[in-house]
């Protein structure tokens, strides 16, 4: 222990001695979801205040990204997806700077993926939850990296609040139900991004937690009779809306377009059964057919009348009885004398 740090002092010294400006120490690459960060570790140097020049290669030559910072850390989101980069730190004080201290990184490679954001639901016996895969940074619209990785699962792990045994599942789709639950139970989720191909996996969620509820499932009979009832009660209320258009329109008919009646007098004599319509229409007999009978009319002397009145009496009670009786000439000029 008193050699090592007996070593150490000497280290100190000698630096201080020849002024050599030592490097950035733990030189690593810290990537999220392509947000790039390179970062490192500040050297043992007693002499004042460090400060430190990133740069990144860009075709055959460097390119400053972070200069004379006194942070320990650079942000390298904006370079290429993909590809590798190579990626340079030192440290500076006053006119001196140590060696450079190099790192080659692949963004779409070496990039670590985010926790995906849960959205649970209890339905009953069964807890649908939906996968919202974290999105890109540096990137214009809502980018995920659903988009980046198509080949990206989730793997899945649920359990009952407050027990260790953990259920595990894969859900290729950003959809997935948990199915035959026990009732009135929590249940708590979380989730990580998964690539078969690369067979990497990405960083889990927070447990989302959640109680089901009673299996309130409806019985295939009561469907049926609900079904049943409202297809009655929709032919109800068409019967209903027909019958009341066509009460309107017999309404609206009989004020603006009233219907021709026929006159009383004819609808008395259509009313008998021997007066039928028909008639009207029908061929009318043939002379041959008809039967004729004899109609004499007998007029009234006006003198006569005069001197005689019982004969016009007479008369007169003849022709009410006989009126429409046929009368020969004998009978007439006997009544005449």
């Amino acid at each position: 222990m008193k050699r090592t740090l007996w070593s150490w002092l000497g280290c100190c010294l000698l630096v201080s001695a020849l002024r050599i400006v030592p490097p950035p120490e733990n030189v690593r690459m810290n990537s999220v979801n392509f947000k790039n960060i390179l970062q490192w570790e500040s050297p043992a140097f007693s002499e004042g205040n460090l400060t430190y020049t990133a740069q990144f290669q860009s075709y055959n030559s460097f390119q400053d990204k972070c200069k004379n910072t006194a942070l320990m850390e650079c942000d390298f989101s904006s370079i290429s997806k993909y590809g590798d980069h190579i990626l340079r730190v030192r440290t500076e004080f006053e006119d001196e700077h140590s060696d450079w201290v190099n790192i080659t990184f692949c963004p779409v490679d070496d990039t670590v993926i985010g926790p995906p954001e849960l959205q649970v639901e209890a339905l009953a016996d069964s807890i649908h939850v939906r996968f919202l895969a974290p999105r890109v940074v540096n990137e214009f619209g809502i980018w995920t990296m659903k988009n980046m990785y198509s080949s990206m699962v989730y793997n899945v792990q649920y359990w009952k609040n407050g027990t260790d045994k953990k259920f595990q599942m894969i859900a290729p789709y950003d959809f997935e139900v948990l199915r035959n639950l026990e009732p009135w139970t929590t249940y708590c989720i979380q989730a990580q991004g998964f690539l078969h191909d690369q067979n990497k996996s990405g960083e889990w969620s927070q447990p989302v937690c959640e109680q089901t509820t009673k299996d309130e499932t409806v019985s295939s009979w009561i469907i049926a009779i609900g079904l049943i009832g409202s297809v009655f009660l929709a032919f109800l209320m068409l019967l209903s809306c027909f019958v009341l258009m066509w009460y309107i329109y017999k309404k609206i008919k009989y004020i603006f377009v009233p219907g021709n009646s026929l006159p009383q007098h004819l609808k008395e004599f259509l009313s008998y059964p021997h007066h039928g319509p028909l008639q009207f229409f029908s061929i009318p007999p043939s002379d041959e057919d008809e039967v004729f009978d004899k109609l004499s009319v007998i007029t009234e002397d006006l003198q006569s009348s005069k001197q005689s009145s019982g004969s016009s009496c007479k008369l007169r009670t003849l022709a009410k009885q006989d009126f429409f009786e046929p009368v020969s000439e004998e009978e007439t000029a006997h009544q005449t004398q």
